[in-house]
C-alpha cells in the first residue's frame, strides 16, 4: 500500500454506545483493534479521520447536546486529526468527507467503527461507490442484536456483524482483520 493515499477512518467511537440500552453486542476487542490502528497511524503520521454522530433527535442517546456524544477513551482525537460531525448514518452525506479526501489526495480508507450494519456499512458502501478503495478492519468493528420486526425473533450481534460485512466484501470494501492490515501498511 502506498501511505500518502490512504488515511485511517474511524467511525462514531462514541460513548452512547456503550450503554446498556443497546442491549448484547459482539466484538468486545474492537475498540483495542481500532486503538491499535490508530497508534500505527499516529506513529507514521499519516491521516487520521474520526467521525462524530450528533443526532437531531432530542431522544437519541446520540442526541447532539448530550455527554454520550463524547468520543470513547483512548480514540480520542488529538488536534492535528480531522473530526467530521455527521448527522446521518453515511459519513458522506452532508460533510466535507468527499472534498476533503479528494483535496488531499486520500483514495483509500481503512475503516473501523461502530456501529457495523449501520454507520460502518452505510459509509463504507457511499464511500466504494464514490470510486474510494474501503478496506474494513472486521475486528476493529461491532454491532448488537436485533429483533425481527415481523417474528421477534433475535439475531445475534454476531451473525448481523458477518452477514453486513460479508455483503460488503468483494463489491463495496475489502474486509481484513486488523493484523492482516497491519501487516501489509
Amino acid at each position: 500500500m502506498n501511505e500518502f493515499d490512504t488515511a485511517l477512518l474511524l467511525i462514531d467511537f462514541q460513548k452512547a454506545f456503550h450503554d446498556k440500552i443497546w442491549g448484547n453486542r459482539n466484538n468486545p476487542t474492537a475498540e483495542r483493534n481500532a486503538q491499535e490502528l490508530l497508534g500505527k497511524f499516529r506513529q507514521n503520521h499519516w491521516p487520521i479521520i474520526h467521525t462524530q454522530h450528533l443526532s437531531n433527535n432530542p431522544d437519541s442517546l446520540l442526541y447532539k447536546n448530550g455527554g454520550a456524544t463524547e468520543f470513547i477513551d483512548g480514540l480520542l482525537p488529538e488536534a492535528n486529526e480531522k473530526v467530521i460531525v455527521k448527522h446521518v448514518n453515511s459519513a458522506f452525506i452532508g460533510t466535507e468527507l468527499e472534498d476533503y479526501l479528494r483535496e488531499n489526495g486520500i483514495t483509500r480508507l481503512i475503516t473501523a467503527g461502530l456501529v457495523t450494519d449501520h454507520c460502518v456499512s452505510t459509509t463504507v458502501r457511499m464511500g466504494g461507490n464514490l470510486g474510494f478503495e474501503m478496506i474494513v478492519a472486521e475486528d476493529a468493528t461491532a454491532t448488537f442484536d436485533h429483533e425481527d420486526f415481523i417474528s421477534g425473533q433475535i439475531f445475534t450481534a454476531d451473525i448481523i456483524h458477518r452477514v453486513h460485512l460479508s455483503s460488503l466484501h468483494g463489491e463495496f470494501a475489502i474486509v481484513k482483520s486488523t493484523a492482516d492490515i497491519l501487516d501489509s501498511i
